[in-house]
């Protein structure tokens, strides 16, 4: 089983920049063991279950939220049984339909 949650954690009320918040929950989920991609707009996290990957995501925003009253969190999951390494998977997916090399964060 594969859950991919595409997760941005944004603090409000920090300023314009809040990058070093959100440092602090990427380096949760780095220390996790799970899966990750992170992105320009988002971090992308694969577990083999909901709770794996909740549970890392709960953590980081415990961290967070020490010194952020106030966060907005989005998120999208993606739940499918019978698959795993769906991260790079989808990619080579979408390249071999094409039969192109797609722009991808490396």
């Amino acid at each position: 089983m594969s859950f991919l949650t595409l997760v941005t954690m944004t603090p409000l009320g920090k300023g314009e920049s809040v990058s070093k918040y959100v440092a602090k929950v990427v380096d949760t989920i780095d220390k996790s063991g799970l899966s990750y991609v992170l992105t320009p707009m988002g971090t992308i996290v694969e577990g083999e279950t909901w709770d794996d990957v909740m549970n890392v995501l709960k953590e980081g925003f415990e961290i967070m939220r020490k010194e952020c009253p106030r966060i907005s969190v989005l998120m999208s999951v993606d739940n499918r049984e019978g698959k795993s390494g769906r991260i790079k998977a989808k990619i080579a997916s979408l390249e071999e339909k094409l039969g192109k090399e797609l722009s991808k964060i490396d």
